[in-house]
């Protein structure tokens, strides 16, 4: 076939039919047609030319052209698609490097085969149009709910027709075990959209927290509206969730609008969820209040926090253990997913014998250490003492306001603790020496004798071993491995050091070493705080 003979306003007829049928730009359809064009003509004048097809977007007429660029005599490589400066004042005047000379060349004789071909650049450059299309118009609605069909099943996994492309929602994704047929409708939380070779690839989800709500949104106004906010949201997918609300108007009681009128609101969700039990928990500053708000319906007689930690103990009478805790453990754990605290549940009986063991432990500590009678050992932990330090470097005025202890009592109290202290400081700095640990680790700021103990015995000898560690190592944490949380202990986690803490020690150990500038460190700080500035 001749593209001379071909009529010309075909071309520009085939490709708005192609851009409707896709809904792709016609434009994109004529470049993949003139690059296939292009390639046809590369196969008959030769693949080392640099031949160049432009269509008319008016009348459809195709010019061939190839192109020859000019470049320095030393690196004329392609004598096919490449000049001199020399050659090219043959046909330019004054040409430098860079510049280039188009020449038309008479159109090709399109074989089946290369006819074939061109049809395979169209078809794949429609493709990928198309699928650009398609990432464009669902980047935006990843954390949106979207109604789809039911196109078929693969392995578990739902195909879902959401009008200009297909979704996907994996089994693992899918509430309980809902079962969905060919042409069912459905509604799903778009939760990821991502560009990938085979074309963007959209996946949903059933069991989000993030769908529940998007579907609070859409039930209630007051959310929509922003008037009332949905803080938090916890969910075993298919049997129960929490949801924490707060409400900017005080006229508007933010569970009760988003209950509804005889349930409605709330209802609605509920059957869309397959039945899950939804409990609609008000949203508190206070951590403790917010906490024995989402324990209901559970009574809670004490909370303690420790925000250090990231945990919190919650005491309730013996008869409501089972209640707090849920049926295996669910109550607690939306409760502790709600409030992003690790949640230990006591009963009284168990907090009076643990605050009474450590009672005696403590009382234990003064008597053996101090020589004090037991009475007097009770009084000191009964105001609240619960370490030698804390007696020993404690204002004395703390001391004097127990009963029975005068200046000189207080004075003989502080002694002898200082004094049992230093002992034991001097007997931890001797092992550690002993274990082989080197004067630059001991004379670091920042860290007890205690602690260089403790650093030796795992092997950290000398300020380059400290400053190898990573801050977890030093201070602990958790890492998830297969969905669950392990703990990971750390060297110097019990003298009570936190990872800030132990990264600042650390940092200062490798800048001492000369590892790190501390001017990197003001400009990386200077960095952060523009982007959070500007991210404000």
């Amino acid at each position: 076939m001749a593209i001379t003979s071909a009529n010309q306003l075909e071309l520009l007829q085939t490709a708005e039919a192609v851009a409707r049928e896709k809904m792709i730009e016609p434009g994109l359809v004529i470049e993949a047609m003139e690059e296939s064009l292009a390639r046809a003509a590369k196969s008959r004048y030769g693949a080392e030319m640099d031949i160049r097809v432009a269509i008319d977007r008016k009348t459809g007429r195709a010019r061939f052209s190839r192109v020859r660029t000019v470049v320095e005599d030393d690196a004329l490589e392609n004598y096919q698609a490449e000049l001199t400066v020399e050659q090219a004042r043959q046909y330019l005047d004054d040409p430098k490097v860079g510049d280039t000379y188009v020449e038309e060349v008479p159109p090709v004789e399109m074989g089946r085969i290369a006819a074939q071909s061109a049809k395979q650049v169209i078809l794949q450059k429609v493709r990928e149009a198309e699928r650009d299309r398609q990432y464009e118009d669902f980047k935006d609605r990843a954390g949106t709910i979207i109604n789809g069909q039911v196109k078929r099943e693969e392995y578990g996994n739902i195909i879902v027709d959401v009008g200009a492309g297909e979704a996907i929602l994996r089994r693992n994704e899918k509430i309980g075990r809902e079962s969905y047929r060919p042409n069912d409708r459905i509604r799903c939380y778009v939760k990821d959209v991502r560009r990938e070779a085979r074309g963007p690839q959209i996946f949903l989800s059933r069991t989000a927290p993030e769908f529940m709500a998007e579907l609070f949104k859409m039930e209630v106004p007051e959310i929509y509206d922003g008037i009332i906010e949905i803080k938090a949201v916890a969910r075993d997918p298919g049997s129960r969730a929490k949801i924490a609300v707060v409400s900017y108007d005080n006229s508007i009681d933010p569970v009760g609008a988003c209950v509804g009128m005889r349930g409605s609101r709330v209802q609605a969700v509920v059957n869309e969820l397959q039945g899950e039990k939804i409990d609609i928990i008000p949203w508190n500053e206070d951590v403790p209040t917010f906490l024995v708000n989402a324990l209901q319906p559970a009574e809670v007689s004490k909370v303690v926090l420790d925000e250090d930690a990231g945990k919190i103990e919650v005491v309730v009478p013996d008869e409501q253990l089972s209640l707090a805790i849920g049926r295996r453990g669910q109550n607690v754990r939306l409760a502790s997913q709600l409030t992003g605290l690790d949640i230990d549940i006591l009963t009284e009986e168990e907090e009076s014998k643990r605050r009474q063991a450590e009672f005696a432990e403590r009382t234990k500590l003064f008597m053996d250490t101090l020589d004090l009678d037991e009475f007097f050992a009770q009084l000191l932990v009964s105001e609240g003492f619960t370490n030698l330090e804390e007696v020993a470097y404690v204002e004395r005025d703390e001391l004097l306001v127990i009963d029975g202890v005068d200046d000189d009592t207080a004075k003989e109290l502080q002694a002898r603790a200082r004094d049992y202290l230093e002992e034991q400081n001097r007997k931890a700095m001797d092992h550690a020496r002993e274990l082989g640990v080197q004067d630059s680790l001991v004379s670091f700021e920042g860290l007890t004798p205690q602690m260089i103990e403790a650093l030796a015995e795992d092997g950290v000898l000398t300020l380059e071993d400290f400053a190898t560690c990573a801050d977890w190592e030093l201070a602990g944490g958790w890492t998830t491995e297969n969905g669950e949380r392990k703990k990971d202990d750390g060297i110097l986690e019990k003298f009570d050091m936190n990872l800030e803490e132990a990264q600042n020690l650390v940092m200062t150990a490798r800048i001492q070493l000369g590892w790190v500038d501390p001017a990197d460190l003001v400009t990386d700080a200077d960095e952060g705080e523009v982007q959070e500035e500007a991210e404000a």
